[in-house]
């Protein structure tokens, strides 16, 4: 089975796996925000965080590997009055607009290393002048909790890797450390996480 046939596989399954509220640190991101703005949510599977910045009224593209979470984010959107343009795709082989966004959402997105730098880099090019990457993902001291995360180290970030791959950006903000996660059935309890807030000059 595929990574993508995994993850349709989780989503056909009912419910949300992580919820439909959007990301704490995505949320506290609020008073940056501003209607019209252009919004890309990366891996945003069952679409809370792409929603979310819908009912902001930013203009919303949801990018996901899985067609059944997609689907689940649409419908999401349309109960809540609001709508979002998904596309499915792998990350590494998607056409990334260039400087077309305003904001990139990467939230718990965690890749192979090679893949990592590839979509990292593709992530600032897609940015405008101004734009905002908020980014959380799970450390290695996460390894041994319940509360998510994958189980190769190889995947999970590090507030230095958040410098080398953004080293372009200016870096506002990167927390390192324990948050208590409620989202959904897969995100829950202490959580040992990076929180980055970056802008592209």
């Amino acid at each position: 089975m595929s990574d993508a046939a995994a993850w349709d596989e989780r989503y056909a399954s009912g419910g949300f796996a992580f919820g439909a509220k959007p990301n704490l640190y995505l949320e506290a991101q609020a008073a940056r925000l501003r209607p019209g703005m252009r919004a890309l949510a990366i891996g945003d599977g069952e679409g809370r965080n792409g929603v979310w910045l819908a009912e902001r009224r930013l203009l919303v593209t949801s990018v996901d590997w899985s067609a059944a979470g997609l689907a689940k984010a649409s419908a999401l959107a349309n109960a809540r009055g609001v709508s979002i343009r998904t596309v499915v795709a792998d990350l590494v082989g998607w056409d990334w607009p260039v400087g077309a966004f305003d904001l990139v959402a990467w939230i718990f997105v965690h890749l192979p290393p090679k893949d990592r730098a590839v979509v990292a880099a593709r992530a600032v090019e897609a940015l405008s002048p101004g734009g905002l990457l908020v980014l959380e993902g799970f450390t290695p001291a996460q390894e041994g909790r319940r509360s998510g995360g994958p189980r190769d180290s190889a995947l999970l970030w590090s507030a230095a890797l958040v410098r080398e791959h953004f080293a372009g950006l200016e870096l506002l903000e990167c927390l390192e450390g324990t948050v208590l996660l409620d989202e959904g059935p897969k995100h829950q309890g202490h959580a040992e996480v990076v929180r980055a807030l970056l802008r592209k000059a």
